[in-house]
């Protein structure tokens, strides 16, 4: 049985309560491995660690911090099939998903923030005949990053990079769900040599670990990635502190098909932007408004592409479809495909539990799901169901699809199809979300801000304002 163990001062440490959890493989519904039971004493090391590794960390040239980086993104390069088949063992996503996309992102973060902190600079204001303001950008000290367990390595990497570029040293605690690649992580940075002490991270259930991180008094800064109560709860205890607070959190995202898009395209990114990682991505569009023209013919390929998405065992090449990361958040979704049923709405296609033969007899799966009569403001189409359950209905007007796209209390992405460039801009002025993609989904710049609105987050990740969110600015006026 494999045992994760935490990462503090530079080495892999047992927590100090001896306790442990078992960790499951979503797949099979067995256990495969022991995390830390840690708890506010493990946080409590983790930070005089990284307290002592800060002033030499924070001296450190811009150059020399994103060598290391650079470092830790080779070697992850290195053991590429390594780290995709640990995230798709602990997260039950397909191998083929995890080797394509979250373990190059993860890579990619390093690279882009050991790069861009190169190029990180400050203002100066010239007062004629006075003097001159300069503006210093300073790191903030020990901060903490709290990640979820969707897309485990790509999001604690989006966290962890900026912060150690910036010259902080970090507390990490990844998902007690999804915990494996960030275990890999401390492997790399001790075969790296990495200073010890500037990275740190502790695993546990977020009530007690996430808990100590947020009300920790040398902790100076929160970035947490998940859903909107976690969110809630971090930001009653560390605003009172006065802790700078970046909150990524949930979606419950519109996809607006209008009968003039480029069809084809639309459709096969549709199938993608619904059901990639089982809809366990924030920015899946889980409600899709099609204009009346086009309804008709949408709903019949629509579910025909559905229906051929191969379902299986997430470390088979061919699946398109894996497992759902935990039994309580599959009997979650299910029991909302249950209320879509009473709510009057119609299943098309999926809509139950998935069996599977062989190794996979006991995993958590669930098919594709899609629903269609429901009204925009009932429970299923106002709540994040983070699942692959997708809601269609049709519409006449921009005025009644934007009320519907705006009606819920979350404002995180949206995607517009359509070859009218006027409607399109109008729209995505109007529309209350952090991020609108037209006529494509999740493409991403590094440099540009990421964030929501609403209850989907406060404060932007991604490129300057990242390494803004990891820094204090300093005011300095000379007098002539």
């Amino acid at each position: 049985m494999l045992k994760l163990s935490n990462y503090i001062n530079g080495e892999k440490v047992p927590p100090l309560s001896g306790l442990y959890m078992d960790n499951f493989e979503p797949a099979t519904g067995k256990v495969y491995s022991l995390i830390p039971d840690s708890d506010d004493q493990d946080v409590a090391g983790a930070v005089i660690s990284a307290q002592k590794a800060f002033p030499s960390w924070s001296s450190l040239s811009n150059e020399e911090r994103g060598e290391w980086l650079m470092k830790i993104a080779d070697k992850i390069e290195e053991q590429m099939d390594l780290f995709a088949e640990a995230e798709s063992k602990d997260n039950g996503k397909p191998v083929t998903l995890a080797r394509q996309m979250d373990i190059p992102r993860a890579i990619a973060n390093f690279r882009f923030f050991a790069q861009a902190i190169t190029q990180f600079s400050s203002e100066s204001h010239h007062m004629q005949g006075v003097g001159l303001n300069y503006t210093l950008r300073q790191p903030l000290g020990v901060v903490g990053c709290i990640s979820p367990w969707n897309l485990p390595l790509y999001l604690l990497t989006w966290k962890i990079a900026p912060a150690l570029a910036a010259g902080n040293t970090v507390i990490a605690k990844p998902s007690e769900v999804t915990p494996y690649t960030a275990f890999l992580l401390s492997e790399i940075c001790t075969a790296i040599d990495f200073p010890a002490g500037v990275l740190n991270f502790v695993h546990g259930l977020g009530p007690k670990v996430g808990e100590a991180i947020c009300v920790h008094r040398e902790i100076k800064a929160i970035s947490f990635t998940g859903g909107t109560a976690t969110g809630r709860r971090i930001a009653s205890v560390a605003a009172p502190m006065f802790k700078k607070l970046s909150l990524e959190l949930g979606g419950k995202n519109p996809n607006i098909i209008f009968a003039d898009c480029d069809y084809k395209t639309m459709l096969q990114t549709t199938v993608r932007s619904s059901f990639t990682n089982q809809g366990q991505i924030c920015l899946c569009g889980s409600r899709i408004f099609v204009e009346r023209p086009l309804y008709e013919k949408f709903k019949t390929d629509f579910v025909e592409k559905v229906l051929e998405l191969k379902m299986g065992d997430p470390s088979d090449e061919k699946t398109k479809s894996g497992a759902i990361v935990s039994e309580s958040h599959m009997n979650k979704i299910l029991s909302y495909i249950k209320l879509a049923q009473d709510e009057g709405g119609h299943v098309l296609a999926g809509g139950e539990r998935k069996h599977l033969s062989g190794r996979c007899e006991y995993g958590w799966f669930i098919q594709p799901t899609v629903i269609e009569g429901l009204p925009f403001n009932c429970r299923t189409n106002q709540e994040e169901i983070f699942g692959p359950v997708v809601t269609i209905m049709p519409f006449d007007t921009e005025e009644e699809v934007l009320a519907y796209a705006n009606s819920t209390d979350y404002g995180l992405s949206a995607t517009i199809w359509t070859q009218n460039l006027n409607r399109a801009h109008r729209l995505a002025e109007k529309l209350e979300s952090g991020i609108v993609w037209i006529n494509c989904w999740l493409v991403r710049d590094l440099r540009t801000p990421f964030g929501g609105v609403k209850n989907s987050g406060v404060g932007r990740e991604g490129g300057m304002d990242a390494l803004h969110f990891f820094t204090e600015a300093k005011n300095v006026c000379l007098r002539y």
